[in-house]
């Protein structure tokens, strides 16, 4: 389990802050969501970890940079799509977002995703700053996954920017019965290559890859399973990163009674100092990342 949660929070001013940050989350969701078809195209520039930019990252970043920014209590706000932190307050929890995940998808109209981190203290933080994260998930329906105080819950969003808890206390299922595994596979390590062929062998797996780490991601909460977007010969760092997606959704999958690791270790514990820095991702069951560091061991 995660070990930071809101209880860290030691004023009701955080408290009102976090779940200030929430309802911004939910009720910019639609307005991002209705924003897409006319931002498929790239945008001028490149993010700080040289991608090229969609004109909706830029959107979505602008939206929730001004109201994020807005709430009393919030001291710092960081997207992956800006070089460095924003001073938006005098607050002592800073905001760290991945405004549009996924965003390569557009063009084929696949699952995207919104990712926040709520941390205490400035930032870079480390993953044990954590006292909330969670993530939309812009599908069929929108709904958006929250873990604070311990729990994990789900809400769907609706076009007004209301929304409403559809599931509390959400855990990962006992018995996995999914996976997904990024990076080309001719760039994949041999240890892990082999632990992929196990995991493939298990005919009561399914394969479930959409290339949005977040609604693969989903996959795993929803289904249990293992999710990996692991070292590459030609990243030895991985792709994935780390205050913006590795720290928050290792927070949202330990809560919810799941695993993560960077191959040796909670991702709540990789230590990296930049604020834009890399990190190899491992994600699912207990018993399954497990198995995925004894094989990279």
């Amino acid at each position: 389990m995660a070990t930071t949660d809101i209880n860290t929070a030691d004023t009701a001013r955080d408290v009102r802050t976090i779940d200030g940050v929430v309802d911004v989350i939910a009720s910019t969701a639609p307005e991002i969501r209705t924003g897409l078809p006319g931002r498929r195209v790239t945008a001028e520039d490149e993010n700080p970890s040289g991608e090229t930019q969609m004109a909706a990252d830029v959107f979505a970043d602008d939206l929730l940079c001004e109201r994020i920014g807005a709430l009393e209590g919030v001291g710092e706000y960081a997207s992956e799509e800006r070089p460095e932190s924003v001073d938006v307050g005098t607050g002592r929890l800073s905001v760290a977002v991945d405004p549009l995940d996924g965003s390569s998808n557009l063009k084929p109209n696949n699952t995207m995703g919104t990712i926040f981190a709520v941390y205490e203290g400035p930032l870079p933080a480390h993953g044990r700053d954590l006292v909330a994260a969670g993530y939309v998930l812009y599908g069929p329906v929108m709904t958006m996954v929250v873990a604070r105080n311990g729990t994990v819950d789900e809400y769907v969003i609706h076009d007004d920017a209301s929304y409403e808890l559809v599931r509390e206390d959400v855990t990962l299922p006992d018995e996995g019965s999914v996976y997904g595994f990024g990076g080309r596979v001719p760039d994949w390590t041999d240890d892990f290559e082999a632990f992929a062929r196990e995991v493939e062998q298990d005919a009561s797996r399914k394969l479930r890859y959409g290339g949005s780490m977040i609604g693969d991601v989903n996959q795993i909460l929803t289904y249990g399973g293992i999710f990996a977007y692991p070292t590459l010969e030609s990243a030895p760092e991985g792709k994935l990163r780390v205050q913006f997606e590795g720290y928050p959704i290792g927070y949202v999958i330990e809560t919810a009674g799941g695993a993560t690791s960077d191959g040796a270790k909670s991702l709540l514990d990789v230590d990296k100092d930049d604020l834009h820095a890399r990190t190899p991702m491992y994600v699912g069951n207990t018993d399954l990342v497990a198995k995925l560091e004894a094989a990279l061991d």
